[in-house]
């Protein structure tokens, strides 16, 4: 039996547990060693260039001629690796949904999402590097490339590779002007979060002349939206804000902005809850591809395994679009079949045991 990418991402598909070289080739009765799935994991190709190949067909699949509802997702995520060695693809990132310092493999990814279905893009793992801190002057982990870059370079092979999409939709740590400028310059828009110190002018002329105030002091109003003026930004671009619900109790307020000026309220807002789609990416990735399952201890295999379970989750998502249940309803599938040949092997060994104890007896 060859080794090849499909196999192992069926294998991490169909796996419930730890994902080892060893458990693949037991899964087969040794028609795979494990040497094989090492060579697999040292020597593919894990570029996004070898992404596009098992990628482009999905994208076609669920693209839509009219591209309203296409949007282009861009967030990063972290696979956990608390017992792995830093290496600088595993190190200590800041976790914001947590607010903890944790150890894994920080990853930025671009997604794409239509009304018929979702697919990855391209992903940049954040590599680190050590370095001395001047002040300190003691050993850090430092990346060279930020998220910034990844998202530019995500973005421009997004427009190169012709795939069509009217919006990108981001968090408020993408918001930035060179983000949106980039954005615009290939002929999309960006509706992205913003944070309440950012300063919008309220015309042109008080651009021109330097007056700028905080969103903040605006009080926006729900169901209210404000054409302004940002700093590097030459069209006019539109904010709103809306309240929301914390678990607590508490109440938060989300800020917009859009460089589609012809978008009302609730275009804005229910455009930007597409964005949610990017998180279900990531837990699906973990949950359901393996992503943290690789016990994996070198730089190269880590960083194929993170590869092989996007492309195992391109994988599931085509299988959703034709048997019309989510990602999760098809891992309980395959575990209720586990389940099940597990029960009837026990149910065997147990026959066997009764005959064995009845033998004696006789």
């Amino acid at each position: 039996m060859r080794t090849t990418l499909d196999l192992y991402t069926d294998y991490l598909l169909s796996s419930f547990g730890q994902t080892t070289a060893t458990g693949l080739s037991r899964l087969t009765d040794g028609a795979v060693g494990h040497d094989a799935v090492t060579h697999l994991l040292n020597q593919l190709d894990s570029s996004n260039r070898a992404l596009w190949q098992p990628v482009k067909p999905l994208i076609r699949q669920i693209q839509e001629l009219d591209g309203v509802l296409l949007v282009l997702l861009v967030d990063d995520s972290i696979a956990h690796k608390p017992h792995s060695d830093e290496n600088g693809l595993i190190t200590t990132h800041y976790d914001h949904t947590t607010g903890q310092y944790i150890r894994g493999i920080n990853f930025v990814s671009l997604l794409y999402q239509t009304s018929k279905g979702q697919c990855p893009l391209s992903f940049e793992p954040v590599i680190k590097t050590q370095r001395c801190a001047l002040k300190t002057r003691q050993v850090v982990w430092r990346s060279e490339r930020t998220k910034h870059h990844m998202f530019g370079d995500m973005l421009r092979q997004a427009h190169q590779n012709a795939v069509p999409f009217r919006y990108v939709l981001a968090d408020s740590w993408y918001t930035n002007a060179d983000n949106i400028n980039l954005v615009l310059s290939l002929k999309h828009h960006y509706l992205g979060a913003v944070k309440s110190n950012l300063e919008v002018a309220l015309s042109k002329h008080d651009r021109a002349n330097g007056k700028f105030v905080k969103i903040s002091t605006l009080k926006l109003q729900p169901g209210t939206i404000q054409t302004v003026f940002i700093r590097s930004v030459q069209p006019p671009v539109v904010i709103c804000g809306d309240v929301l619900p914390n678990k607590d109790g508490s109440v938060g307020e989300l800020l917009l902005l859009s460089t589609d000026v012809m978008m009302s309220y609730q275009q804005l807002l229910t455009t930007y809850q597409k964005r949610w789609g990017i998180e279900q990416y990531h837990k699906s990735l973990k949950q359901n591809a393996s992503l943290e399952k690789s016990p994996t201890r070198t730089h190269r295999t880590q960083a194929t395994h993170l590869f092989a379970s996007i492309c195992a989750y391109v994988k599931l998502e085509r299988l959703r679009l034709t048997q019309h249940v989510n990602h999760f309803a098809l891992k309980g599938r395959l575990y209720l079949k586990a389940m099940q040949a597990a029960f009837a092997e026990l149910t065997a060994l147990k026959n066997q045991l009764t005959q064995s104890q009845t033998t004696g007896l006789a």
